[in-house]
């Protein structure tokens, strides 16, 4: 399978927009950036969705699902059969993401990249089954190169068809017993730093474990020390779902389609997708600054402000799901309030 698209150029965001937008919240009823960064979002989108009045009415969110070999490191405080446990319990509509999708009358798309404990065909699932795991990359790399490039364009199918479905915001999350010490191990390889810098708690692990999972990271770190590549970091340290994210962000950003970031995982994924491609970061809103320790050192990379600190950690795109009611009235303010002439209001001197 060819990686070509992945290199394919990125939409560019109008620029004309974004000074119209500008221009236009400088004439509404309100001190200049009184709204703060509820302004940014609607200048951003006006720019992203080439509009004078931006929408996020018709939401997409892919959850993207699979195992990870490095679980039998001990790394988690929950069995690796969760996973697909938890496959079935968002198709029955039982998760978090479930229940804020139906919320938000959202598109909800959930794809099994692979689960060792295969909960089989489930309407409203999606099967794109890799393998039933990545490799433990404690000992060899995590996917081969073929897993890598079939996981990436996994990714990249979801946006092709949220594109097909006319949508205003992509969030992509994941689920995976162990992924947020893969996460963490690309993370540490795309900042070039330690893990004791970055390894949290993930599902709630005490202080013992999170020493373990940094013993168990720099063990993987050492194994793995010639990927000095992005793409080769991915296939040694990562996992499908890790990937698919990264594939669907390259994707988004190809189609003109504005991303909601989640979490610690996903904001790995979206540092990985900007540096393979620089023109990603521009498609990138970042909702939520997660309680999971290296998510802030990430964001800092990314030059990114979260829009609410909330203590979540939970992933399934749960935090990026919360923040759409916030996108969604800094839209309505944009478009809906009167500019100064209109409401017969003073303006300042």
């Amino acid at each position: 399978m060819s990686l070509d698209w992945l290199f394919a150029p990125c939409a560019q965001p109008a620029v004309e927009q974004t000074e119209a937008a500008r221009a236009h919240q400088l004439q509404l009823t309100k001190p200049p950036g009184s709204l703060g960064q509820l302004e940014a979002i609607a200048i951003q989108l006006a720019s992203l969705q080439r509009t004078a009045q931006p929408s996020v009415d018709r939401v997409w969110i892919s959850v993207f699902a699979a195992d990870h070999g490095v679980a039998e490191e001990g790394v988690s405080a929950f069995p690796q059969a969760v996973t697909g446990e938890m496959v079935r319990n968002f198709a029955s509509g039982g998760a978090a993401i479930s229940v804020l999708a139906r919320s938000l009358d959202a598109w909800l798309e959930v794809v099994n990249l692979g689960t060792v404990n295969d909960p089989g065909e489930i309407a409203g699932v999606r099967r794109a089954i890799i393998a039933p795991s990545t490799a433990n990359f404690c000992v060899g790399a995590a996917m081969t190169e073929a897993q890598l490039d079939a996981a990436l364009e996994v990714g990249a199918q979801s946006v092709r068809a949220a594109q097909r479905a006319a949508i205003q915001l992509f969030i992509a999350g994941e689920m995976g017993i162990a992924n947020t010490t893969s996460a963490t191990a690309l993370a540490s390889a795309l900042l070039d730093e330690p893990p004791s810098c970055l390894a949290g708690a993930g599902t709630g692990l005490d202080a013992a474990g999170i020493q373990h999972k940094v013993a168990v990271l720099e063990r993987a770190l050492a194994l793995h020390a010639n990927a000095n590549s992005v793409l080769e970091q991915l296939r040694c340290l990562g996992g499908f779902e890790i990937v698919a994210l990264v594939g669907a962000y390259v994707a988004a950003a190809q189609a003109g389609i504005p991303v909601l970031v989640d979490g610690f995982i996903s904001t790995a994924a979206a540092l990985a997708a900007a540096t393979i491609q620089p023109e990603v970061r521009p498609w990138l809103l970042f909702a939520h600054r997660s309680k999971e320790h290296g998510h802030a050192r990430l964001l800092i990379a990314l030059q990114a402000e979260p829009l609410v600190d909330l203590g979540l950690r939970l992933g399934e795109a749960s935090g990026a799901a919360t923040v759409v009611p916030l996108l969604r009235l800094a839209c309505a303010l944009h478009n809906g309030m009167a500019t100064f002439e209109q409401a017969g209001v003073s303006n300042a001197d």
